[in-house]
């Protein structure tokens, strides 16, 4: 009787590249030792990414909300050991202030994968700008919001921007999330409120479920005789937009991180908040490790049920596995 195959007739039961973990018990060293397979080489692995692009800043005045950064999420196979892969992540959109457009996110990256940053809330008459998550309109005349998943990839990285409701009251649309598009102008009677921000995507790649990329809040215009309401952010990291008061509060940043957009500026010369920046989130076998040769990046990792989980931060750099 075959000693080799553990005393059962039949073929060997040597273990496959595509079925090992890396760890190999002393009866399956021994066996591909005798098969002449020692020692067993895994040089691949399958790695599981949540990459969110930076979000938008919303317009300056009368203003839309900035759109939310790409929100993207899969699983990459086949990823070679001691090899660089690219990692980027996206920065806000900065503020800005008057008759300008928000400022639109940065791109996030890894390896292949893209999200394209969330575009800027538009000010006055301007339409929001194109981006992962399209930037709300300007209030007047009436425009469109900016169009979300822009490049266009499958599954969605995004959505539009809301579009502004026009004369009288001049209103911006809240800034495109993830999860849904950016709104309108709501209310039947004063006080209204400017279009909110859509709401973002929640991912539990870290073990538990965090919502990411919310659109920024369109601006408000109290008290100037229109009793219109800032627009609240979306879900996942969006701002509120900023109001028209005699301090002239401006709207709210995104929250970092999360790439959600910032809240339009008020009327009267308004201030937008700053989009919020990107991040990238690695999940693979804990019988791994990553490095990031030659630095550039800000990262962390955690260990749970059989699973590393890197979150990068901040920077551009390549990482390795080994």
């Amino acid at each position: 009787m075959p000693r080799g195959n553990g005393g059962i007739i039949g073929p060997a039961n040597i273990p496959s590249l595509s079925s090992a973990k890396g760890v190999w018990s002393l009866t399956e060293a021994q066996l591909a030792q005798k098969q002449g397979t020692w020692p067993i080489v895994v040089s691949s692995i399958d790695v599981e990414y949540l990459v969110v692009a930076g979000g938008a800043s919303g317009g300056g005045d009368y203003a839309g909300g900035g759109g939310a950064g790409g929100f993207r999420t899969g699983t990459s196979t086949g990823l070679s050991l001691a090899t660089n892969y690219t990692v980027t992540i996206g920065a806000g959109g900065a503020s800005v202030s008057g008759s300008t457009n928000g400022n639109s996110g940065s791109n996030s990256v890894f390896n292949t994968i893209t999200s394209a940053g969330g575009g800027g809330g538009g000010y006055y008459t301007a339409a929001g700008v194109s981006g992962g998550s399209g930037g709300g309109s300007g209030g007047a005349p009436a425009a469109s919001g900016g169009s979300g998943n822009t490049p266009s990839v499958s599954p969605s990285q995004g959505n539009n921007g809301g579009a502004s409701t026009g004369s009288p009251r001049n209103t911006g649309g809240g800034g495109g999330g993830a999860g849904a598009a950016g709104g309108s102008e709501t209310g039947s009677s004063a006080p209204y409120t400017a279009g909110a921000g859509g709401n973002g995507s929640a991912s539990s790649i870290t073990g538990s479920s965090v919502t990411y990329a919310g659109g920024g809040g369109a601006g408000g215009y109290l008290p100037d005789g229109q009793n219109v309401l800032p627009g609240p952010g979306g879900t996942g990291g969006g701002g509120a937009g900023g109001n028209y008061t005699p301090t002239k509060t401006p709207g709210v940043a995104g929250t970092a991180n999360t790439g959600g957009g910032g809240g339009g500026g008020g009327a009267g010369g308004g201030t937008a908040g700053a989009g919020g920046s990107g991040i990238v989130i690695l999940k693979y076998s804990d019988a791994y490790s990553i490095s990031n040769p030659g630095g550039g990046l800000t990262y962390s990792t955690s260990t749970s049920g059989g699973y590393k989980i890197t979150s990068f931060t901040a920077g551009t750099g390549n990482i390795q596995f080994a």
